[in-house]
């Protein structure tokens, strides 16, 4: 009997026998939340490229005039829809995993109607689009609550187990559930703040602004990293294959958060 179970661990089989016990909601959203990961960490990584280009002001513009017909504006609206999930989806399996709460149905159903309220905020301030908000009052505000979010988790987290690497993963999530919608929320209230150059570098040039820039990335990098790296060792068996997948993934987020860190020092 030993042998056999250690036989379907070297195959990787006792997960996709248990896969069709698994299907369902929890199945649905435990996938969503997966691959809406995977999503923001590729805009994360285009939108460090194209921030990049700010240095040449003429085709800085042309991309930015790309992004601005209005299907590219409902496809803007439409990413809201993967960041709000995630975040919000994250905060309930750290409460779940955590807090050991067992209201797991009433938590998701939070999660869908405090979605659709953010999602219809949004909207909103982008129709209207003429919104205006002092940058540093309004991160001001959304780091203060940020870190009264994250320090029951750091409570909790100092007494759990697991591995450094596994708690940094969950203490910054829990960071960016508060930054990840605000900055989506700050960068619609206005088109102009994210597609006027001279707006952009006056933003990124005050010290408070490039402190919350230089953490948020940090903290985007290595969570979506750690992430994608928990996915390629859930569906690969063979270890060399592992090592090197993972060792890819790390050098490509190292030369894009090295790529963000000269952006953000060179205003």
């Amino acid at each position: 009997m030993i042998k056999v179970e250690k036989y379907l661990n070297s195959l990787n089989l006792r997960r996709c026998i248990a896969l069709p016990q698994s299907r369902g909601q929890s199945y649905v959203i435990g996938w969503g939340h997966r691959l809406s990961g995977l999503f923001l960490l590729f805009y994360v990584l285009l939108h460090i490229n194209t921030l990049s280009s700010l240095s040449e002001p003429e085709i800085f513009r042309a991309k930015a005039e790309t992004f601005s017909g209005p299907l590219f504006v409902l496809f803007e609206w439409l990413l809201a829809v993967p960041v709000i999930f995630h975040c919000l989806n994250g905060g309930r399996l750290l409460i779940y995993e955590l807090f050991t709460t067992r209201y797991d149905d009433l938590l998701r159903s939070w999660v869908l109607a405090l979605s659709a309220v953010y999602l219809f905020v949004l909207g909103y301030l982008m129709i209207l689009g003429d919104q205006s908000v002092s940058a540093h009052f309004f991160w001001l505000i959304a780091l203060i609550i940020s870190v009264t979010v994250t320090y029951p988790v750091v409570q909790k987290i100092r007494q759990a187990g697991g591995s450094f690497w596994w708690k940094l993963q969950r203490l910054s999530g829990t960071f960016l559930f508060i930054l990840v919608p605000a900055h989506m929320l700050f960068m619609h209230l206005n088109p102009a703040m994210g597609r006027d150059v001279q707006i952009i570098t006056e933003r990124l040039s005050q010290p408070l602004i490039t402190i919350i820039d230089g953490l948020l990335l940090a903290a985007i990098l290595y969570h979506g990293g750690y992430g994608l790296i928990g996915i390629i060792k859930d569906y690969l068996t063979e270890q060399r294959l592992i090592r090197i997948c993972t060792g890819v993934v790390i050098v490509i987020l190292v030369l894009f958060g090295l790529q963000g860190i000269i952006l953000v020092g060179s205003f």
